[in-house]
């Protein structure tokens, strides 16, 4: 199973962007230990800062890969662009957040990419990404008892 793990804006900062909110680890840091917890699943990683590249890498892999975890960062609330993209590919999404977005501003309670994704993950700093595979994994053929 082919999984894309797709953060957005300010995301390459995690570490050392406000700790107190989004934890002092990297992202980095911590996709081996998902690789390692996953290892029959292929996760790749993309980050960008640019909305643009953002939808290219949505179109690039949105028809063929197993799935999709989105953290789009500030454009979760701004970017209809990318909300049209999840909706336009076949590949399910779940879009992630490492804060609980309830419990922030109000303009970051809105997410306009939600509606479009197979279901939302939030608050769980770092760990809200394996919440977010092990989804995937769970839907493997070979673990509903089909052959792969």
């Amino acid at each position: 199973m082919q999984l894309l793990i797709l953060n957005g804006p300010n995301l390459n900062l995690l570490g050392r962007r406000e700790p107190g909110i989004y934890g002092t680890r990297s992202f980095e840091d911590y996709l081996p230990e998902l690789r390692t917890a996953f290892p029959d699943l292929t996760i790749e990683y993309f980050q960008s800062n640019h909305e643009g590249q953002l939808l290219d890498k949505l179109h690039e892999v949105g028809y063929t890969y197993h799935g999709i975890v989105l953290n789009a960062g500030g454009y979760t609330h701004t970017s209809v662009a990318i909300a049209d993209a999840v909706a336009a590919i076949n590949a399910p999404v779940v879009e992630v957040h490492l804060s609980n977005l309830h419990a922030r501003e109000e303009f970051r309670q809105k997410s306009l990419l939600g509606k479009h994704c197979v279901g939302t993950i939030s608050g769980f700093k770092l760990e809200s990404y394996r919440l977010a595979v092990q989804y995937f994994d769970s839907l493997r053929p070979k673990r509903l008892g089909f052959k792969v």
